[in-house]
């Protein structure tokens, strides 16, 4: 193998070990845009700062646009060595550049890990340094789950931030370290938006800064094209310690270099609900994502109103892998996996498949067997390429002789107390989360393919008469998009 191919294979593997995706200049020239006034003298934070894109696009803002700044103190932190030389050039060039228009820069480089030095500071011992205090932060931080038992974890609870990720680590440790109305600058993923995991790191956002704008991509690859990052990213500008304003700036482009940018001022209580506990940040991008949310506003019917619940498959495959078997036999009950769904139903057994069809009954695995009936299933986790986030189908066991079955835990199932659905029921439940107007809506406070039972249970829907109607008129599952959507304009007014 060329050498120059050996070396791009330990870069990426690098890459994706640090959780590191170095920022495009154009990305880098708008995140740099973003920020209002600044005090005279600023003290800027870069974390996670890569090459030093984002601060040389902080640099060439000031430096063009003569803002009454003096001195800009740059603190960076970066740890992987085989970027700190092409940093320390780039902070050299930003010098030069400020020499031109008489701004006096300095600037130091961090080579420790940002979240343990940062944490220690933060934590209030006899023997913590003091922390330091920054004006900005523009930051790219790194994306990469952190293990419950890991250094990072540990560093970060320690300082009251509990969170799943590198990248809202960062965050929280930034908002921690900026003064009173310091400013925030930041590119991350959309997955903190929803989901129970990043319900602490929400109240956290919510509660000490103020949101200015947060920008969207309507792509999911160009903002990160060359690093084929597939989770979905957002840009957000955030003020610390005031209130959320009336109205939120959003805004919206490809992603691609020249793009056009599409804004929009929306009221702040539709995107975080006033009386949501979870505090789901809910971002329109369009005019069908507000008229997703009118027509769900409509609805006022909780799952646990029409007495059902949604839970994830109990089935835990690598945790049980002697009792799978590929194919079904003597002492086995069917196995359910998403590959099982086909044009609205679970199609069992798929022969031929990487998944195993059956798991044995016995004494071991029977605690995560359900009764045997008609569930409603999502699939957790949907692929980039389908049309729908949300993507339901329904299991009718008639053809079946089992009295349980195994749910695998890439799905959810909507049951009634653990046992079958309605028929009716399961079918009008299916209509309305294969619909346009819930895919457009969980879009809007859903930035990642995964789709949890959290998420399920906190949807409006309609009541129960609706849904029987809708399941009473539909003969067959094999709907096209158009069918499923005019039988709810048909029996909700809202749509």
């Amino acid at each position: 193998m060329p050498v120059l191919a050996i070396e791009q294979i330990e870069a990426r593997k690098r890459q994706e070990e640090l959780g590191q995706f170095l920022t495009p200049e154009p990305i880098a020239k708008f995140m740099a845009s973003l920020f209002g006034p600044l005090p005279s003298s600023v003290r800027l934070l870069d974390a996670g700062a890569g090459d030093g894109a984002l601060t040389a696009a902080f640099i060439s803002r000031i430096c063009r646009n003569n803002e009454g700044i003096r001195s800009i103190e740059a603190t960076l932190f970066e740890i992987d060595p085989h970027i700190h030389e092409a940093l320390a050039q780039n902070m050299r060039d930003c010098g030069r550049a400020c020499a031109e228009v008489d701004v006096s820069f300095s600037f130091e480089i961090h080579t420790s890990d940002f979240i343990q030095e940062m944490a220690s500071r933060l934590d209030d011992t006899l023997f913590s340094k003091r922390p330091p205090q920054f004006d900005a932060a523009i930051v790219n931080p790194p994306y990469r789950k952190i293990a419950s038992d890991s250094l990072e974890r540990r560093s970060l609870s320690n300082v009251g931030i509990e969170t799943v990720n590198l990248y809202s680590g960062f965050i929280a440790l930034i908002q921690r370290l900026l003064v009173p109305a310091g400013q925030l600058v930041a590119i991350t993923p959309r997955s903190f938006c929803n989901g129970p995991y990043f319900r602490s790191f929400r109240q956290d956002l919510l509660d000490n800064f103020q949101f200015q704008q947060i920008h969207l991509f309507e792509s999911r690859v160009a903002a990160f094209r060359k690093d084929s990052v597939l989770q979905e990213n957002i840009i957000f500008h955030a003020i610390k310690g005031r209130r959320q304003p009336r109205n939120l700036k959003i805004s919206c482009s490809t992603g691609e270099v020249g793009g056009h940018i599409v804004e929009q001022l929306v009221p702040f209580t539709e995107v975080v609900h006033p009386r949501d506990a979870e505090k789901f940040i809910h971002i329109p991008s369009g005019q069908s994502h507000v008229a997703a949310k009118q027509a769900m506003d409509c609805l006022s019917t909780s799952l646990e109103s029409l007495g059902l619940s949604v839970s994830t498959g109990p089935v835990v495959d690598f945790r049980l892998k002697e009792a799978l078997r590929m194919q079904p036999e003597t002492g086995t009950v069917p196995l359910l996996y998403p590959c099982h769904f086909k044009s609205g139903a679970v199609q069992w057994p798929v022969l031929g498949s990487r998944k195993p069809n059956a798991i044995v009954h016995n004494d071991e695995t029977r605690q995560w067997l359900v009764p045997c009936g008609i569930y409603l299933f999502t699939k957790r986790f949907t692929s980039k390429e389908e049309r729908r986030r949300v993507v339901a189908s329904v299991f009718n066991p008639e053809a079946l002789d089992a009295k349980l079955i195994g749910i695998e835990n890439h799905l959810n199932y909507f049951h009634n107390n653990g046992r079958s659905l309605e028929r009716d029921i399961a079918f009008g439940l299916f209509a309305f989360l294969n619909s346009t107007v819930v895919d457009q809506y969980f879009r809007r406070f859903s930035g990642h393919t995964q789709v949890n039972a959290t998420d399920l249970r906190k949807l409006p829907y309609p009541d129960r008469k609706s849904l029987q109607a809708v399941g009473t008129e539909m003969k067959q599952l094999d709907l096209t998009q158009e069918e499923i959507d005019e039988l709810w304009r048909k029996h909700l007014n809202a749509y």
